[in-house]
């Protein structure tokens, strides 16, 4: 009993001191935020992987409940991205030696700025999503399969790094 009249004690003379806690999605529905989402650096053989990805990002994080504004003139936070890597490896094959089954996988980079107090807020290495895709003789079929592998990729990367934006505001 004596804990929690000591634990409100403090807390009451936390929130009389100007302090507050604060959720993290408060700065995420403000609308006065306003985020520079430029679209991803590409290093990938795939050529509009990091646009792709930039306004797939975009589009989750309004799905999300981001309310702000997206623009590179007074933006509050930055965030920078690169595509790595989009690479598609043989998960089966047939005795003729054809690929029946392939992995698709995306390799992205990223980091979020806070730009008034020029603080990285998150920066992390080799985010990785995969999905596999069915091939077979016809190319048309296989860039197909492949296309809607890789947009399956983008919308699973763009989920999660909505979901960690989100906890980080």
């Amino acid at each position: 009993m004596n804990r929690i009249l000591v634990a409100l004690a403090l807390l009451s003379a936390v929130a009389g001191c100007g302090y507050r806690l604060e959720s993290g999605t408060a700065r995420f529905t403000d609308p006065s935020v306003r985020m520079d989402v430029s679209p991803f650096a590409n290093r990938s053989t795939t050529p509009d992987a990091g646009a792709v990805i930039a306004a797939a990002f975009r589009e989750e994080l309004r799905r999300s409940g981001f309310r702000g504004t997206f623009g590179k003139t007074g933006a509050n936070y930055l965030i920078e991205g690169t595509v790595r890597e989009v690479r598609s490896d043989i998960l089966s094959q047939a005795p003729d030696r054809f690929a029946l089954e392939n992995q698709l996988t995306l390799v992205v980079d990223i980091r979020v700025v806070e730009v008034v107090r020029g603080e990285v807020l998150w920066k992390e290495s080799g985010l990785s999503e995969t999905a596999s895709y069915y091939s077979g003789t016809d190319a048309q079929y296989i860039e197909a399969n492949r296309r809607a592998a890789f947009e399956q990729v983008v919308r699973r990367m763009a989920v999660r790094l909505s979901q960690t934006l989100r906890v980080l505001l």
